[in-house]
């Protein structure tokens, strides 16, 4: 049901581009969701119809963090270059005659990866993801209003915490560790995320 939703945002007339948000608490699946709506929209209406750009790309690098005093805040509002990534959005709502490139994160390195992906020409529906897409504080508030429609993607707290920790000792961290930034740092980001839930479009919960 889903990808058909997504299918019914391809707009009709050729040259025109929607853009699909899902946000949601970190670790709820949003980019699995992503992924699984752009696979599903190609195989229907045909490949290259749909693609996949998330906003961690738009996560400030580790020296950066560092100069900031933030490396303990990684997934924090403020940790992200919010006006690159509305600049991106913008781009991606208004050129439809030239490929656009946009960043990645690359969770081995943990760090952005400048045009990592690009968005082709004939591109009609791109789904973005993040957990800010409904935030209102400085900045956020303007995704909201270049994005078609805005999906909330809920899971219970308990499945987020156990992937969070998975995620960071994959990345080396220590289990200790990785349950102390989640006490700190993840758990903040997501009581943050939970409260922005009342602006999306509609919730969903697939595959929980």
């Amino acid at each position: 049901m889903l990808v058909d939703d997504a299918v019914a945002l391809v707009p009709s007339i050729p040259g025109r581009r929607a853009l699909l948000g899902l946000a949601g608490a970190p670790a709820a699946g949003k980019s699995t969701l992503a992924r699984r709506l752009v696979s599903g929209v190609n195989d229907r209406v045909g490949a290259g119809t749909a693609a996949y750009v998330p906003m961690d790309g738009f996560h400030l690098s580790n020296a950066q963090l560092d100069r900031l005093g933030l490396r303990d805040r990684k997934g924090a509002p403020e940790t992200f270059d919010v006006d690159g990534y509305v600049h991106l959005l913008r781009r991606l709502r208004g050129d439809r005659q030239h490929p656009v490139y946009a960043p990645d994160f690359d969770r081995r390195l943990d760090e952005p990866v400048a045009a990592g992906l690009v968005v082709a020409p004939g591109v009609r529906l791109v789904v973005t993801e993040g957990n800010y897409l409904a935030d209102d504080g400085a900045g956020w508030g303007q995704v909201r209003d270049l994005l078609d429609e805005l999906w909330y993607v809920d899971a219970p707290r308990q499945l987020r915490e156990r992937r969070l920790l998975r995620r960071h000792v994959r990345g080396g961290r220590s289990e200790l560790e990785a349950r102390a930034f989640i006490a700190a740092s993840e758990r903040p980001n997501a009581r943050r995320v939970e409260r922005s839930r009342a602006y999306c479009t509609r919730v969903v919960a697939p595959g929980h």
